[in-house]
């Protein structure tokens, strides 16, 4: 891939995540629900892209901030989707699992930013 933002490990990550959480919920009939879990997964890999793009330490720190935000709410959104049985336990952990990860990488991202802005 490129020389920019697609390089960054989360940003791949980030946008794995997606098309897995796509797949998940491909038979879901709940068009509000589903709406709302993918504009936050898309959120994560897109708000890295944006912060990285705009070439400047401090507006991509903030920007990995926000996809930090989505990655929480997509937490919770899964929670929700488990419970209400529009994301089988299998599809669940696996998801769970990643979107925890994607927000550790996050924060220690933005942590690296922070430090080089200083």
């Amino acid at each position: 891939m490129g020389d920019g933002f697609e390089r960054l490990e989360v940003w791949k990550k980030g946008c794995r995540l997606v098309v897995d959480i796509y797949g998940a919920l491909k038979r879901c009939k709940d068009f509000g629900f589903k709406d709302q879990i993918c504009r936050a997964a898309l959120s994560v890999p897109s708000n890295v892209a944006e912060g990285y793009e705009r070439n400047s330490p401090g507006d991509f720190g903030r920007f990995i901030n926000i996809a930090k935000g989505s990655a929480g709410e997509l937490r919770t959104q899964l929670y929700i989707g488990k419970e209400l049985g529009f994301i089988d336990a299998e599809s669940f952990g696996k998801l769970l699992e990643d979107s925890r990860h994607i927000s550790a990488m996050l924060g220690a991202l933005g942590k690296k930013v922070q430090e080089r802005k200083q």
